[in-house]
């Protein structure tokens, strides 16, 4: 029987394990993927910890297969579907969880892999590029102003970055000072967080801000709330939308769309932005990969790649 890392209730690490699964079956709009690599995230260990996901309702059965993004071939197509065939490499956003040897994927929500991405790289878009082009394009700065991303030594961080680049806008990234070199081989200017980091990015940006994408939250979200006087060229992903309007500013509005997939892969292939995987591990280890991510020291896209 097929694989799959799952977690058997909610709760941490224990709750986890690797077992024999039924293959699943595409539905309607669906497509069935042979996995090849999944992308991990930090919110697959929140979803673990009972964090829903936006729409989801009910209860969530178990056991539930871990993962949010894949890359895989066409082995199966759900009725309704047109523009894929078996044996087209694709990836999107898993439906029935991708740390797993089969996906199942939303049709309408998938894009064809171009063959000059890899499947490791493809399997990091749906999640972290995705939201940061989202982002990017939700604050439609023009050429030449600066947008400041805080948290930019993070997954979504470091592709937002460069997305900005690529749109011709100047970066700033807040990252911490260990992560100072990895901002700035993406041609962001870095600024330390901690205390007074909102001074240094006003001397960092001295023909002023444009525009601010929070990635923490909390308490360096209100204090980023300083830095524009135009609260809708603030956003953030670190909050709530209650919290984020009580300061003027919005959500990351997630389009969530094929062709915004077919965009990131375009700036993969282009040279405009790197998935900067730092490591990969079989499925067989990806309670070892979750680790990694969930420790919060990982630097850079953390990957489970499936055999064939």
């Amino acid at each position: 029987m097929p694989k799959a890392y799952v977690f058997t209730r909610y709760g941490g690490p224990e709750t986890e394990a690797l077992v024999d699964l039924d293959r699943p079956r595409p539905g309607p709009g669906h497509l069935l993927v042979a996995v090849r690599a999944a992308g991990v995230n930090p919110v697959d260990w929140k979803i673990r910890g009972g964090l829903r996901r936006p729409g989801e309702t009910g209860e969530r059965a178990f056991p539930s297969v871990l993962g949010s993004e894949v890359s895989g071939v066409v082995e199966e197509i759900g009725e309704d579907v047109t523009g894929f065939a078996v044996g087209d490499e694709v990836f999107g956003n898993a439906l029935s969880g991708g740390y797993a040897e089969y996906a199942v994927l939303s049709a309408g929500l998938a894009a064809p892999k171009p063959a000059a991405l890899s499947f490791t790289d493809a399997a990091t878009l749906p999640v972290a590029a995705a939201t940061a082009y989202d982002g990017v394009r939700q604050l439609d700065l023009p050429a030449g102003a600066t947008l400041v991303v805080v948290g930019a030594g993070g997954g979504v961080g470091v592709a937002a970055v460069q997305i900005a680049r690529a749109f011709g806008v100047k970066a700033v990234g807040v990252a911490s000072e260990a992560k100072k070199d990895l901002v700035e081989s993406f041609g962001a200017a870095h600024v330390a967080s901690g205390p007074g980091w909102t001074e240094r990015v006003r001397e960092a940006a001295p023909d002023g801000i444009g525009g601010v994408y929070d990635l923490v939250g909390g308490e360096v979200f209100t204090e980023a709330a300083q830095l524009v006087q135009d609260r809708t060229k603030l956003i953030t992903a670190g909050v709530s939308p209650d919290e984020a309007a009580r300061l003027g500013a919005a959500r990351v509005e997630r389009a969530r769309t094929a062709a915004v997939l077919r965009a990131v892969a375009d700036l993969v292939v282009s040279g405009d932005l790197d998935p900067h995987v730092t490591r990969t591990y079989p499925l067989e280890q990806a309670g070892e990969a979750l680790r990694a991510v969930e420790d919060g020291h990982a630097r850079g896209k953390i990957v489970i790649e499936v055999a064939a």
